[in-house]
């Protein structure tokens, strides 16, 4: 091929590197999780598996999933799959692990048997965070970002809602109606199993009236007139495309300017980002930023690209120098 950039023949003999330390560069982030994960007594942590047991299969060390786990947090990995994928492809896993590749299930059963661990080393980090001031710089931007619940948008009612379904609901009753009368009148040699599978599915769309006005009745007590029959607590709010939306939940940031680290948060089931520049982000920014700060006026500033309500802040804290 001329004229183009060529690559080399998948048959040609290379000289790579010995050591699986060359592909990791200095400035890597595998190299700061490992040396964070290498430096936590884990068994004080809450870790279970720390202490081998005398007898059985050799298992994994807890710090070796728990980078694994830390590393797809990193890069935005959530599945065990495809973290299992991950360790055996991925050079970078493959240093950070010691090219060990544990199955999806080691991995899933590690996050589910060490939740309270693996939220103590959280606590820890931002403790190091702390003691290293990287909270230390006096802006913050606040934020709002839509999570999906488990809650599917089916299992989410409104009245709204449940008036559309309603009508839907009979005009099928009454498309079927019609074509009882239908099969009456021209009494085809399956009629009667026609005639019958038809009731029934009339008799299956009242059921869902009858439980979509028991549904309307219920969302009288709700305060903002919704109920989510999956996940109690979630609402249903607009996304940024325009004609959809998600179930689910509001989580409002705050974010240090300088290292990008988040230093408070607070979730809320409330789909409108205008109202939630309260008190909390404020008082919990000055107090992860510098527990020393004094709690005076704040000179607020917003940033509005279109008609929307503006959805980032940024604010200039006001704290004793040091």
């Amino acid at each position: 091929m001329k004229r183009f950039i060529e690559g080399e023949d998948r048959q040609q003999v290379t000289l790579l590197p010995e050591c699986l330390d060359d592909y990791i560069g200095e400035d890597n982030p595998v190299r700061v999780v490992d040396v964070f994960v290498e430096e936590l007594d884990l068994q004080a942590l809450g870790f279970e598996g720390v202490e081998p047991a005398a007898t059985g299969r050799p298992s994994y060390h807890p710090a070796v999933l728990l980078k694994l786990y830390i590393y797809g947090y990193l890069n935005r990995i959530q599945s065990s799959r495809r973290l299992e994928r991950e360790a055996q492809r991925n050079v970078e896993v493959m240093w950070l692990t010691g090219r060990l590749a544990p199955n999806f299930k080691t991995i899933a059963d590690f996050r589910h048997d060490n939740g309270p661990g693996i939220r103590n080393v959280c606590k820890r980090f931002i403790g190091m965070c702390r003691e290293l001031k990287l909270f230390t710089h006096a802006i913050v931007a606040i934020d709002g970002s839509k999570f999906k619940a488990v809650n599917s948008r089916d299992r989410n009612f409104t009245t709204g809602k449940i008036d559309a379904r309603q009508r839907q609901i009979e005009q099928s009753i009454q498309r079927y109606l019609d074509a009882l009368e239908t099969a009456d009148r021209t009494q085809p040699a399956e009629v009667e199993a026609k005639t019958e599978r038809l009731t029934d599915k009339i008799k299956k769309l009242r059921e869902q009236m009858r439980e979509l006005d028991r549904t309307k009745e219920q969302l009288k007590d709700e305060p903002d007139g919704q109920r989510s029959t999956t996940d109690p607590d979630a609402r249903s709010m607009n996304s940024q495309a325009k004609g959809s939306g998600l179930v689910g939940y509001n989580v409002q940031a705050a974010v240090d300017a300088r290292h990008h680290l988040i230093v408070a948060h607070e979730v809320t089931n409330d789909g409108n980002d205008r109202s939630q520049l309260g008190k909390w982000q404020w008082l919990r920014a000055r107090r992860w930023a510098r527990p020393s700060c004094r709690h005076l006026p704040i000179a607020g500033a917003s940033t509005v690209r279109s008609s929307r309500p503006a959805r980032t802040w940024a604010s200039r804290l006001t704290c004793p120098s040091r």
